[in-house]
Protein backbone atom coordinates (compact mmCIF):
# COMPACT_ATOMS: atom_id res chain seq x y z
CA UNK A 1 0.00 0.00 0.00
CA UNK A 2 2.57 2.62 0.99
CA UNK A 3 3.41 3.49 -3.46
CA UNK A 4 0.21 5.23 -2.99
CA UNK A 5 0.10 6.80 0.10
CA UNK A 6 2.19 9.53 2.09
CA UNK A 7 6.21 9.15 2.25
CA UNK A 8 6.67 6.87 6.16
CA UNK A 9 9.11 8.23 8.17
CA UNK A 10 12.06 6.42 9.32
CA UNK A 11 11.09 6.76 12.98
CA UNK A 12 7.85 5.12 12.98
CA UNK A 13 6.96 2.25 15.60
CA UNK A 14 5.92 -1.12 14.27
CA UNK A 15 2.71 -2.80 16.07
CA UNK A 16 5.09 -4.86 17.86
CA UNK A 17 6.88 -1.98 19.56
CA UNK A 18 3.40 -0.46 20.11
CA UNK A 19 2.25 -3.30 22.22
CA UNK A 20 4.97 -3.45 24.17
CA UNK A 21 4.48 0.61 25.12
CA UNK A 22 1.16 -0.75 26.84
CA UNK A 23 1.96 -4.26 27.52
CA UNK A 24 0.99 -3.91 31.16
CA UNK A 25 -2.05 -1.49 30.29
CA UNK A 26 -3.62 -3.78 28.04
CA UNK A 27 -2.67 -6.62 30.70
CA UNK A 28 -5.19 -4.66 33.20
CA UNK A 29 -7.87 -4.42 30.20
CA UNK A 30 -8.41 -7.84 29.48
CA UNK A 31 -8.08 -8.22 33.39
CA UNK A 32 -11.19 -5.96 33.28
CA UNK A 33 -12.78 -7.82 30.51
CA UNK A 34 -13.02 -11.30 32.09
CA UNK A 35 -13.78 -9.55 35.03
CA UNK A 36 -17.09 -8.11 33.57
CA UNK A 37 -17.95 -10.94 31.18
CA UNK A 38 -18.74 -12.77 33.55
CA UNK A 39 -22.40 -13.98 33.77
CA UNK A 40 -24.98 -16.24 35.54
CA UNK A 41 -25.92 -17.27 32.23
CA UNK A 42 -24.00 -20.31 30.50
CA UNK A 43 -24.64 -19.44 27.16
CA UNK A 44 -23.59 -15.87 27.71
CA UNK A 45 -19.82 -16.70 29.18
CA UNK A 46 -19.16 -19.08 26.42
CA UNK A 47 -20.25 -16.87 23.62
CA UNK A 48 -19.03 -13.97 25.23
CA UNK A 49 -15.51 -15.37 25.60
CA UNK A 50 -15.82 -17.05 22.05
CA UNK A 51 -15.73 -13.64 20.64
CA UNK A 52 -14.00 -11.80 22.63
CA UNK A 53 -11.04 -14.22 23.05
CA UNK A 54 -11.13 -15.20 18.99
CA UNK A 55 -7.92 -12.78 17.72
CA UNK A 56 -8.97 -9.24 17.62
CA UNK A 57 -6.03 -6.79 18.38
CA UNK A 58 -7.56 -4.60 20.82
CA UNK A 59 -7.47 -1.99 18.14
CA UNK A 60 -9.71 0.36 19.79
CA UNK A 61 -8.90 -0.40 23.64
CA UNK A 62 -5.38 1.08 22.76
CA UNK A 63 -6.39 4.07 21.10
CA UNK A 64 -7.91 4.81 24.52
CA UNK A 65 -4.98 3.53 26.50
CA UNK A 66 -2.38 5.41 24.53
CA UNK A 67 -4.41 8.68 23.87
CA UNK A 68 -5.16 8.50 28.22
CA UNK A 69 -0.71 7.85 28.90
CA UNK A 70 -0.32 10.70 26.09
CA UNK A 71 -2.07 13.34 27.88
CA UNK A 72 -0.26 12.77 30.81
CA UNK A 73 -2.96 10.08 32.80
CA UNK A 74 -1.86 8.02 36.07
CA UNK A 75 -4.83 6.18 37.36
CA UNK A 76 -6.47 2.96 36.29
CA UNK A 77 -9.84 4.15 34.64
CA UNK A 78 -8.66 4.44 31.44
CA UNK A 79 -8.61 0.21 31.43
CA UNK A 80 -12.04 -0.03 32.39
CA UNK A 81 -12.77 2.91 29.67
CA UNK A 82 -10.67 0.93 27.27
CA UNK A 83 -12.56 -2.58 28.38
CA UNK A 84 -15.80 -0.45 27.50
CA UNK A 85 -14.88 0.26 24.13
CA UNK A 86 -14.04 -3.36 23.22
CA UNK A 87 -17.70 -4.52 24.71
CA UNK A 88 -19.29 -2.29 22.77
CA UNK A 89 -16.84 -2.68 19.31
CA UNK A 90 -17.86 -6.37 19.90
CA UNK A 91 -21.66 -5.77 20.50
CA UNK A 92 -21.98 -4.29 16.92
CA UNK A 93 -19.20 -7.31 15.37
CA UNK A 94 -22.23 -9.82 16.97
CA UNK A 95 -25.03 -7.77 15.41
CA UNK A 96 -23.15 -7.49 11.97
CA UNK A 97 -22.57 -10.31 11.48
CA UNK A 98 -26.36 -11.70 11.42
CA UNK A 99 -27.58 -9.25 9.62
CA UNK A 100 -24.67 -9.55 6.92
CA UNK A 101 -25.00 -12.99 7.29
CA UNK A 102 -21.54 -13.37 7.90
CA UNK A 103 -19.75 -16.82 8.35
CA UNK A 104 -16.44 -15.76 9.01
CA UNK A 105 -14.44 -13.47 10.96
CA UNK A 106 -10.79 -13.15 11.86
CA UNK A 107 -10.40 -16.53 10.64
CA UNK A 108 -12.53 -17.98 12.61
CA UNK A 109 -16.30 -19.32 11.98
CA UNK A 110 -18.54 -16.06 13.23
CA UNK A 111 -20.85 -16.41 16.43
CA UNK A 112 -23.83 -16.59 14.16
CA UNK A 113 -22.41 -19.61 12.75
CA UNK A 114 -21.69 -21.79 15.73
CA UNK A 115 -24.71 -20.35 17.73
CA UNK A 116 -27.13 -19.33 15.82
CA UNK A 117 -28.47 -15.97 15.44
CA UNK A 118 -30.70 -15.47 18.13
CA UNK A 119 -27.95 -16.45 20.66
CA UNK A 120 -25.30 -13.64 18.75
CA UNK A 121 -27.91 -11.06 19.26
CA UNK A 122 -28.71 -11.58 22.64
CA UNK A 123 -25.32 -12.08 23.31
CA UNK A 124 -24.68 -8.50 21.67
CA UNK A 125 -27.63 -6.77 23.44
CA UNK A 126 -25.97 -8.06 27.51
CA UNK A 127 -22.37 -6.50 26.13
CA UNK A 128 -24.10 -3.01 25.79
CA UNK A 129 -26.16 -3.49 28.95
CA UNK A 130 -23.01 -4.38 30.53
CA UNK A 131 -20.99 -1.48 28.75
CA UNK A 132 -23.34 0.90 30.01
CA UNK A 133 -23.25 -0.55 33.66
CA UNK A 134 -19.54 -0.01 33.68
CA UNK A 135 -20.06 3.39 32.39
CA UNK A 136 -22.06 3.92 35.28
CA UNK A 137 -19.07 2.35 37.35
CA UNK A 138 -17.20 5.25 36.37
CA UNK A 139 -19.42 8.21 37.80
CA UNK A 140 -18.43 11.20 34.91
CA UNK A 141 -21.86 12.26 33.04
CA UNK A 142 -19.67 13.53 30.35
CA UNK A 143 -18.41 9.80 29.77
CA UNK A 144 -21.91 8.85 29.75
CA UNK A 145 -22.83 11.31 27.36
CA UNK A 146 -19.97 10.46 24.61
CA UNK A 147 -20.64 6.64 25.05
CA UNK A 148 -24.01 7.06 24.68
CA UNK A 149 -24.09 9.51 21.59
CA UNK A 150 -21.50 7.23 20.09
CA UNK A 151 -23.43 3.93 20.35
CA UNK A 152 -26.48 5.47 19.32
CA UNK A 153 -24.20 7.00 16.13
CA UNK A 154 -23.16 3.77 15.95
CA UNK A 155 -26.75 2.27 15.22
CA UNK A 156 -27.73 5.11 12.82
CA UNK A 157 -24.62 3.74 10.69
CA UNK A 158 -25.56 0.25 10.59
CA UNK A 159 -29.14 1.41 9.14
CA UNK A 160 -27.75 3.92 6.82
CA UNK A 161 -25.28 1.18 5.46
CA UNK A 162 -28.78 -1.24 5.27
CA UNK A 163 -30.01 1.29 3.58
CA UNK A 164 -27.24 1.47 0.78
CA UNK A 165 -27.10 -2.42 0.19
CA UNK A 166 -27.80 -3.40 -3.23
CA UNK A 167 -28.15 0.11 -4.37
CA UNK A 168 -25.09 1.09 -7.01
CA UNK A 169 -26.24 4.93 -7.21
CA UNK A 170 -24.77 5.18 -3.80
CA UNK A 171 -22.56 8.24 -3.30
CA UNK A 172 -18.94 9.14 -2.30
CA UNK A 173 -20.51 11.29 0.23
CA UNK A 174 -22.81 9.09 1.51
CA UNK A 175 -20.41 6.36 2.25
CA UNK A 176 -18.10 8.00 3.66
CA UNK A 177 -20.77 9.34 5.87
CA UNK A 178 -21.56 5.76 6.70
CA UNK A 179 -18.39 5.03 7.38
CA UNK A 180 -18.16 7.87 9.55
CA UNK A 181 -21.20 6.57 11.75
CA UNK A 182 -21.10 2.84 11.62
CA UNK A 183 -16.77 2.59 11.88
CA UNK A 184 -15.12 6.05 12.98
CA UNK A 185 -17.56 6.87 15.61
CA UNK A 186 -15.80 4.71 17.81
CA UNK A 187 -12.38 5.34 17.13
CA UNK A 188 -13.53 9.08 18.06
CA UNK A 189 -14.61 8.17 21.55
CA UNK A 190 -11.74 6.28 22.18
CA UNK A 191 -9.27 9.06 21.77
CA UNK A 192 -11.55 12.03 22.91
CA UNK A 193 -12.36 9.64 26.20
CA UNK A 194 -7.97 9.75 26.88
CA UNK A 195 -8.23 13.49 26.93
CA UNK A 196 -11.62 13.45 29.01
CA UNK A 197 -9.82 11.48 31.58
CA UNK A 198 -7.20 13.88 32.14
CA UNK A 199 -9.46 17.42 31.96
CA UNK A 200 -8.12 18.63 29.23
CA UNK A 201 -9.18 21.65 27.07
CA UNK A 202 -12.15 21.13 24.79
CA UNK A 203 -10.19 22.46 22.31
CA UNK A 204 -7.21 19.55 23.00
CA UNK A 205 -10.08 16.71 23.51
CA UNK A 206 -11.77 17.94 20.41
CA UNK A 207 -8.34 17.19 18.86
CA UNK A 208 -8.14 14.35 19.60
CA UNK A 209 -11.78 13.50 19.17
CA UNK A 210 -11.27 14.60 14.89
CA UNK A 211 -8.36 12.15 14.81
CA UNK A 212 -9.89 9.17 15.77
CA UNK A 213 -12.62 9.89 13.45
CA UNK A 214 -9.82 10.55 10.53
CA UNK A 215 -7.99 7.23 11.65
CA UNK A 216 -11.21 5.32 11.73
CA UNK A 217 -12.36 6.57 7.99
CA UNK A 218 -8.72 5.70 6.88
CA UNK A 219 -8.62 2.33 8.59
CA UNK A 220 -12.23 1.37 7.16
CA UNK A 221 -11.20 2.33 3.45
CA UNK A 222 -7.82 0.41 3.15
CA UNK A 223 -10.41 -2.81 4.87
CA UNK A 224 -12.34 -1.68 1.07
CA UNK A 225 -9.39 -1.89 -0.67
CA UNK A 226 -8.17 -5.25 1.18
CA UNK A 227 -11.18 -6.83 0.12
CA UNK A 228 -10.13 -6.81 -2.98
CA UNK A 229 -6.42 -7.37 -2.76
CA UNK A 230 -5.65 -9.88 -0.01
CA UNK A 231 -6.17 -13.06 0.49
CA UNK A 232 -8.75 -14.59 2.79
CA UNK A 233 -5.96 -16.08 5.28
CA UNK A 234 -4.88 -12.06 5.56
CA UNK A 235 -7.93 -11.04 6.01
CA UNK A 236 -9.64 -13.60 8.01
CA UNK A 237 -12.66 -12.93 5.75
CA UNK A 238 -13.94 -14.01 2.45
CA UNK A 239 -12.10 -12.11 -0.22
CA UNK A 240 -15.38 -10.28 -2.36
CA UNK A 241 -17.33 -10.37 1.34
CA UNK A 242 -18.65 -6.53 0.78
CA UNK A 243 -19.53 -6.91 -3.12
CA UNK A 244 -20.82 -10.67 -2.02
CA UNK A 245 -23.09 -8.65 0.00
CA UNK A 246 -24.21 -5.81 -2.13
CA UNK A 247 -22.50 -3.40 -0.51
CA UNK A 248 -21.28 -0.57 -2.62
CA UNK A 249 -17.42 0.65 -0.98
CA UNK A 250 -15.49 3.01 -2.33
CA UNK A 251 -13.55 1.07 -4.65
CA UNK A 252 -16.66 0.30 -6.50
CA UNK A 253 -18.22 3.82 -6.58
CA UNK A 254 -15.22 4.71 -8.21
CA UNK A 255 -14.90 2.63 -10.87
CA UNK A 256 -18.35 2.63 -11.60
CA UNK A 257 -18.07 6.59 -12.36
CA UNK A 258 -14.30 5.79 -14.40
CA UNK A 259 -15.43 2.57 -16.24
CA UNK A 260 -16.89 2.23 -19.81
CA UNK A 261 -20.53 1.78 -20.25
CA UNK A 262 -20.21 -1.65 -20.22
CA UNK A 263 -17.96 -1.75 -17.04
CA UNK A 264 -20.02 0.16 -15.31
CA UNK A 265 -23.23 -1.44 -16.04
CA UNK A 266 -21.41 -5.08 -14.83
CA UNK A 267 -20.70 -3.74 -11.75
CA UNK A 268 -24.20 -1.90 -11.44
CA UNK A 269 -25.51 -5.55 -11.97
CA UNK A 270 -22.88 -7.29 -9.17
CA UNK A 271 -24.08 -4.30 -6.81
CA UNK A 272 -27.81 -5.12 -7.17
CA UNK A 273 -27.77 -8.98 -7.43
CA UNK A 274 -24.70 -9.62 -4.59
CA UNK A 275 -22.80 -12.55 -4.68
CA UNK A 276 -19.41 -14.34 -5.86
CA UNK A 277 -20.58 -14.82 -9.73
CA UNK A 278 -19.01 -11.41 -10.54
CA UNK A 279 -16.24 -11.08 -8.48
CA UNK A 280 -13.66 -11.95 -11.11
CA UNK A 281 -14.79 -9.41 -13.43
CA UNK A 282 -15.18 -6.92 -11.30
CA UNK A 283 -12.04 -7.12 -9.55
CA UNK A 284 -10.22 -6.56 -13.01
CA UNK A 285 -12.76 -3.08 -14.02
CA UNK A 286 -11.32 -2.05 -10.21
CA UNK A 287 -7.73 -2.53 -11.01
CA UNK A 288 -7.94 -1.25 -14.25
CA UNK A 289 -9.50 1.87 -13.34
CA UNK A 290 -7.43 2.91 -10.74
CA UNK A 291 -9.84 2.25 -8.32
CA UNK A 292 -7.86 0.76 -5.51
CA UNK A 293 -5.15 3.79 -5.99
CA UNK A 294 -7.73 6.51 -5.65
CA UNK A 295 -9.25 4.82 -1.78
CA UNK A 296 -6.08 4.41 -0.91
CA UNK A 297 -5.35 8.03 -2.02
CA UNK A 298 -8.25 9.18 -0.20
CA UNK A 299 -7.24 7.11 2.82
CA UNK A 300 -3.79 8.96 3.24
CA UNK A 301 -5.13 12.26 3.25
CA UNK A 302 -7.57 11.21 6.35
CA UNK A 303 -4.31 10.14 8.21
CA UNK A 304 -3.06 13.13 7.36
CA UNK A 305 -6.11 14.91 8.78
CA UNK A 306 -5.19 12.54 12.13
CA UNK A 307 -1.59 13.20 12.07
CA UNK A 308 -2.25 17.09 12.18
CA UNK A 309 -4.35 16.88 15.25
CA UNK A 310 -1.35 15.39 17.75
CA UNK A 311 0.46 19.20 17.51
CA UNK A 312 -1.05 19.69 21.28
CA UNK A 313 0.83 16.72 22.87
CA UNK A 314 4.44 16.77 24.52
CA UNK A 315 7.18 14.18 22.88
CA UNK A 316 6.46 10.52 24.73
CA UNK A 317 6.41 7.36 23.82
CA UNK A 318 2.68 7.21 23.71
CA UNK A 319 2.58 10.13 21.28
CA UNK A 320 4.84 8.37 18.77
CA UNK A 321 2.97 5.20 19.39
CA UNK A 322 -0.50 7.40 18.28
CA UNK A 323 1.60 8.87 14.90
CA UNK A 324 3.09 5.67 13.95
CA UNK A 325 -0.71 4.18 14.13
CA UNK A 326 -2.02 6.71 11.88
CA UNK A 327 0.41 5.26 9.48
CA UNK A 328 0.06 1.83 10.10
CA UNK A 329 -3.46 2.38 9.37
CA UNK A 330 -3.10 2.79 5.55
CA UNK A 331 0.14 0.50 5.18
CA UNK A 332 -1.00 -3.03 6.24
CA UNK A 333 -2.20 -5.81 4.74
CA UNK A 334 -4.61 -6.87 6.90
Amino acid sequence: MTDTLHTVPENLLNSEEINVICREDMTGVNQVIRQRLQSDVALVNQLGHYIVDSGGKRFRPLLVLLSARAHGYEGSLHHVLAAIIEFIHTATLLHDDVVDESSLRRGKETANELFGNAASVLVGDFLYSRAFEMMVDVDSMKVMAILANTTNVIAEGEVMQLMNVHDADTTEERYIDVIHCKTAKLFEAATRLGAVLCDRSEQQEMAMARYGMHLGTAFQLIDDVLDYTSSSDDMGKNVGDDLAEGKPTLPLIYAISKGTPEESRLIRTAIKKGGYDYIDDVQAIIHSTGALEYTASVAGKEADLALSELGHLEDSDYKQALVSLAHLSVDRNS
